[in-house]
């Protein structure tokens, strides 16, 4: 867990309509997840069958890409947009689940790529239950 990221919740002087602890959890859920597949794309690229792992590393990059940013938006409040969060964290969730789909696929032959899909899957379903708690 991020050390910065419930006190920085918890220091928010304006009101969240969401549970903090929900939110940092799911925050860092999504910020381990990008981690994980930043550092999945980087070792596929140095194993010796990259070309067989040319769509694990583009859908590493993308959930990378897509969970850092969701983060971001999440740890904003002033002016926000529910619209904006929900097709982000849906955007998320969908990412997440193609990306540990893509890195089962070569789980058993790189323990890289299953660690990946285990943050995936936290991450994915960190991104589902806020957007259960959006729609309460």
């Amino acid at each position: 867990m991020t050390a910065a990221t419930r006190p920085m919740l918890a220091t928010y002087p304006g009101e969240i309509n969401l549970d903090r602890d929900l939110l940092a959890r799911s925050i860092d859920a999504l910020l381990a997840c990008a981690q994980a597949c930043t550092s999945c794309a980087d070792s596929c690229l140095s194993e010796a069958d990259v070309a067989q792992l040319v769509k694990c590393i583009r859908t590493d990059l993308d959930c990378a890409d897509v969970c850092s940013t969701t983060a971001r938006v999440l740890s904003r409040h002033t002016g926000y947009d529910a619209n904006l969060s929900r097709s982000l964290l849906e955007a998320c969730a969908t990412a997440c689940r193609s990306c540990a789909d893509e890195c089962d696929r070569h789980a058993k032959m790189h323990e890289h790529c299953r660690i990946c899909a285990e943050a995936c899957r936290v991450a994915e379903r960190a991104s589902r239950e806020v957007l259960a708690a959006m729609s309460r």
